[in-house]
């Protein structure tokens, strides 16, 4: 039997709560969508201090090239000593980030109420006054 993938069309919105950034995804981050989307949190993450949340709830599907996006957005925020969220709530996407041994590697959360709530991990002072 031959499973056929038909690609979601991605769509993203943006607002900031308190001046964070959240980033609410829907649909799917592959190999079609991850050039846009990678160039977007590029953008949000050009600044120094960036604090994003990238709220994953609707995301229903991501592969290896969507998990490249959110490595490289993770890696360009702690590279500027800014903070990144994830909130996803879906075993699927969490089983996922642990087989490629990533999950220690993102701040996630079940809710967004929690990750704008939660205060930084580590003892830097990643600039965000509560």
């Amino acid at each position: 039997m031959t499973e056929i993938h038909t690609t979601t069309a991605l769509r993203s919105s943006e607002r900031v709560i308190a001046g964070t950034t959240v980033v609410a995804l829907r649909g799917e981050i592959d190999l079609l969508t991850a050039r846009p989307l990678s160039e977007r949190l590029d953008t949000l993450t050009a600044d120094s201090c960036p604090d994003l949340v990238l709220d994953l709830r609707a995301v229903s599907f991501i592969d290896c090239a969507g998990l490249g996006v959110l490595c490289r957005a993770r890696n360009r925020t702690a590279d500027r000593r800014g903070r990144l969220r994830l909130v996803t709530g879906d075993t699927g996407l969490l089983r996922i980030l642990r087989h490629a041994q990533l999950g220690g590697v993102f701040e996630i959360h079940a809710r967004l109420s929690n990750a704008l709530a939660a205060r930084p991990e580590s003892g830097d002072a990643s600039a965000t006054a509560g």
